[in-house]
């Protein structure tokens, strides 16, 4: 882990000479388009899907594509309608579009929001890998969990200190690297392991859990919910979400960013497709060797089983590792972005004075992790990933509905007070609605509840809007 780590501060030196806040926050507007799109595949998987993936199949099947289908609609509506809304404002943080738009309010708003989202999103992330980290390592050595994440948060914040996205940029395409060599070599190592002389291909797909596709409307993993799903949580927790974006700003020009968001779309289907057959591969193996583990712990189990080649269980801790600090380290970069510009403003005031500023918040930001990884712990089921988008679907509809609203609509908002009402409001219904459908309209809600949320918060923008807007 320290070697790793030690590789991390190599590249972070190497990478970053400038340790300005125009170099922290858009990178110099300089990052060639090629590199953000192979780090973003990294920063998008995260350690959660690293583990909980694989994990997914055996309750799930493949159905999880369905959803990867929707990420593609999703990566290509970013492409073409949101990225160049935010080249043309040519604001730091893509809040700064909400501020043109609306005024103040609707910009703290919605930086509000996306700051709640990111900083539950990466703590529920984070968790799961300290966690893994605990019982594969630290309980060994007698460290207690709490010390587990303050260790794995200090090393992030350490490598992104000075050079924050630009720092980012290159060491998420390390850690992209490591992580997809882990599951490459992984599926290989696993599948040499089987009693089973099929080819992989055969192995794989000839299991009941390969099944991908699920029509049924009754069934939460049906189609339409996992793919518009896809399509809403990408256009929200990617297209919304400045951590994501953040890297894209980077790009020279809108062109460049533009492919690489397509290019990006395409390759998370082939990867996505690798962990689901790994997932399918720990399953046969599992069954085969009698292992008592399922969802989060599948990975893990398989992967230290003292049958396995040794190899396995050292590329399952260097995947991990390289999956988790490529998706923390961008979204403390992210929060520190969000909140210095978008809350605190720092863009209007001295430069040293707001570097200043910049470097406390980031200490900031690292500790409310911290800490709400430790307070959570007694709170978090088995299924991180899906708790994450159960969480999105409430946190980022409102952030959704603003958006759609102030771009689809030539109407304005008169009292800009409604706009946070209404952003909290908002979840609240949805909640309540979702509550009441399996019992007045039998039917049961899935991942597609964030478009929901987010039709909501349009529709009261909508009732409110009282002047065109120009």
């Amino acid at each position: 882990m320290f070697s790793y780590f030690a590789l991390l501060i190599i590249v972070a030196k190497a990478s970053t000479k400038r340790g300005d806040n125009a170099t922290f926050f858009v990178g110099n507007r300089q990052s060639p388009w090629w590199l953000v799109c192979f780090g973003m595949i990294g920063a998008s998987l995260s350690g959660v899907t690293f583990i909980s993936v694989p994990g997914w199949v055996e309750s799930s099947g493949m159905a999880y594509m369905q959803m990867v289908l929707g990420y593609v609609v999703g990566y290509f509506c970013i492409a073409f309608i949101l990225l160049p809304i935010y080249y043309r404002y040519n604001t730091t943080t893509i809040y700064g579009f909400l501020s043109q738009r609306y005024g103040e309010i609707a910009h703290k708003t919605g930086a509000t929001f996306f700051i709640l989202s990111r900083w539950l999103g990466a703590s529920f992330r984070l968790y799961l890998v300290a966690a893994i980290l605990q019982s594969l390592v630290f309980d060994q050595l007698g460290v207690s969990f709490i010390w587990t994440v303050i260790i794995t948060l200090a090393l992030i914040w350490i490598y992104t200190n000075r050079g924050g996205i630009r720092t980012v940029i290159f060491t998420d395409t390390l850690q992209t690297l490591a992580m997809l060599g882990a599951v490459c070599l992984s599926i290989y190592y696993v599948y040499q392991s089987l009693d089973n002389s099929d080819g992989i291909l055969k192995t794989i797909f000839s299991q009941e859990e390969s099944k991908w596709f699920f029509p049924d409307a009754t069934d939460g993993r049906n189609f339409w919910k996992q793919f518009l799903g896809g399509v809403f949580i990408t256009l929200a927790m990617t297209g919304l979400d400045q951590d994501m974006m953040q890297k894209n700003l980077t790009c020279r020009n809108l062109r460049e960013a533009q492919f690489n968001m397509i290019t990006l779309s395409g390759i998370l289907v082939f990867v996505n497709i690798l962990f689901l057959s790994l997932g399918v591969l720990l399953l046969v193996y599992a069954r085969q060797e009698g292992i008592d583990a399922h969802g989060d712990q599948l990975f893990p189990a398989v992967a230290n089983y003292f049958d396995i080649p040794l190899i396995v269980g050292l590329l399952f801790f260097i995947g991990l590792i390289a999956a988790a600090y490529s998706s923390a380290d961008s979204a403390l970069t992210s929060l520190t972005t969000s909140f210095c510009v978008d809350i605190l403003g720092v863009e209007k005031m001295k430069e040293s004075r707001a570097l200043l500023i910049r470097k406390r918040v980031h200490i900031g930001m690292t500790l409310a992790i911290v800490l709400l990884i430790i307070l959570a712990r007694p709170f978090v089921d088995a299924s991180i990933i899906k708790n994450i988008f159960t969480a999105a679907g409430y946190t980022y509809g409102p952030l959704l509905g603003l958006f759609a609203f102030g771009i689809l609509s030539k109407s304005s908002i008169q009292n800009k007070f409604v706009i946070p009402v209404a952003a909290l409001l908002s979840p609240i219904s949805t909640y309540v609605i979702s509550w009441i459908s399996p019992i007045y309209w039998n039917y049961t809600f899935g991942f597609e509840i964030i478009l929901l949320n987010g039709l909501l918060m349009t529709t009261m923008l909508y009732l409110s809007s009282t002047k065109e807007y120009r």
